[in-house]
């Protein structure tokens, strides 16, 4: 199985790499942190694959060597709060969207059309968007995006697999920044334990801790001004 990898270089991204490779795949681990993509390139079964997200060019560029994939994971991604929704910031706005839903689309279009008849793409968005969470503008709707997408991808896509991830809280370098508590969190190694074993049943939905998401998914059926208020209750 030859698995690409974005959003390599840490948290779940590297975990899954690292296992993939240990169950005998041929990895392409992807990312900008070229120190971290050279610690990964020690692994067997792993080769590295450098670029920006954030640039279609730059992607195709980079994979032009590789031709072929069986499983595709678009993973990579990032988390800004809107600390002050009354003096919204774009800019803030514009780099999430940018990071976790444009380099969707261009990962898309570069990748897609080398997935082999039958493989699997697997989209990585959160479990922000079962729920309006406070200070989740940017992100929330970013993955709200994502999920969207592969939703639409698993429609339309006739001989590719599509999985759609919705985590709940992991214990990672970009969660690490925090300052609320992030209840029933996992570690990096126990998502891509979780992720694994959904991608490998080709779940059209992998969402975990179950406890966590089960909650979120339960509270969805509440009128959302009832859900508003609880919100800004949990806010004081």
């Amino acid at each position: 199985m030859i698995t690409l990898i974005t959003g390599a270089t840490s948290g779940i991204g590297e975990q899954l790499a690292i296992k993939y490779a240990e169950q005998g795949d041929k990895v392409i681990a992807c990312g900008r942190n070229r120190e971290k993509l050279a610690e990964l390139a020690k692994h067997e079964n792993i080769q590295i694959c450098q670029f920006d997200a954030t640039s279609l060019d730059d992607i195709k560029q980079s994979t032009i060597g590789f031709t072929q994939f069986d499983r595709v994971i678009l993973n990579a991604g990032n988390c800004e709060y809107v600390d002050d929704a009354r003096n919204f910031d774009s800019a803030l706005f514009e780099r999430v969207i940018s990071v976790n839903l444009l380099a969707m689309g261009y990962c898309l279009e570069a990748l897609l059309p080398k997935i082999n008849s039958g493989g699997q793409l697997v989209l990585v968005s959160s479990s922000v968007t079962y729920l309006p969470l406070p200070r989740s503008e940017a992100y929330g709707a970013s993955k709200a995006g994502v999920s969207y997408l592969a939703k639409s991808l698993a429609l339309d896509l006739t001989d590719v697999d599509v999985t759609l991830v919705h985590p709940g809280f992991v214990k990672t370098p970009l969660t690490n920044k925090n300052d609320f508590p992030m209840p029933m969190a996992v570690t990096a190694n126990e998502a891509a334990n979780y992720m694994i074993k959904g991608i490998q049943k080709r779940r059209k939905e992998v969402h975990f801790p179950y406890r966590f998401t089960l909650i979120l998914k339960a509270l969805r059926i509440l009128p959302l001004p009832l859900w508003l208020k609880i919100a800004k209750g949990l806010t004081r």
